[in-house]
């Protein structure tokens, strides 16, 4: 391998979440009378923090980005249905890197609850030698969350990389000063990926094995 650490985000990287992360903002919109924006806008923000995510999207709305904030929660656990899944091979993938002494950590714009709650659910946490999370970082494309991993593991930049479906994961490991692989699994297509400073990009999660060698 490559890399002594794998970073991860987690919706639409690990997790087909972005269908329901989608919808849930869509009924958020439609519970506060905001017209709704488009599917690509509404991808777009996919990664940032919650509240930042809303500040963005709905900007005329921003005074109230943290009731908006508690209503997707809210919505996003409760009402919608929407299923998510794990992408296949990840479990795979996960055991593969571990068992060739690869550190691995997360970094998302989830809170530490959902994360907390994605990881029991989906019974992955044991895989993952740190996580940060928005609660605990400041917001993608910030490099915050990756200085505080690679910094607690001690790990070197030039050792690590980060793996996310988003133009604002691969920014976040520009500025971080770190490898960058792209995955076409949730947001962003190869085509902007392509555009990033990504150095590797998959379309299956199998797939970053070769990326990673």
């Amino acid at each position: 391998m490559k890399y002594k650490l794998v970073i991860l985000d987690w919706d639409g990287t690990v997790m087909d979440t972005v269908p329901k992360i989608v919808n849930t903002i869509n009924r958020v919109a439609d519970q506060y009378a905001i017209p709704r924006e488009s599917e690509d806008d509404t991808k777009s923000i996919i990664g940032l923090s919650l509240e930042t995510a809303l500040e963005t999207l709905f900007p005329a709305d921003a005074h109230r980005s943290t009731e908006l904030a508690q209503a997707y929660k809210h919505i996003y656990k409760e009402v919608d249905s929407t299923p998510t899944k794990l992408f296949d091979g990840v479990e795979k993938v996960l055991k593969q890197l571990v068992d060739q002494g690869v550190k691995i950590a997360v970094a998302t714009g989830k809170s530490r609850q959902g994360l907390n709650r994605l990881m029991v659910e989906t019974g992955l946490e044991s895989y993952f030698i740190t996580t940060r999370t928005a609660d605990e970082a400041e917001s993608k494309p910030s490099p915050d969350m990756l200085n505080q991993i690679i910094t607690e593991l001690s790990v070197a930049p030039k050792d690590a990389v980060m793996i996310g479906d988003t133009t604002i994961d691969m920014e976040m490991a520009r500025q971080a000063g770190i490898d960058a692989i792209g995955v076409t699994l949730g947001v962003a297509t190869s085509e902007q990926l392509e555009a990033t400073s990504a150095m590797f990009i998959a379309d299956e999660f199998e797939q970053l094995i070769e990326g990673l060698t």
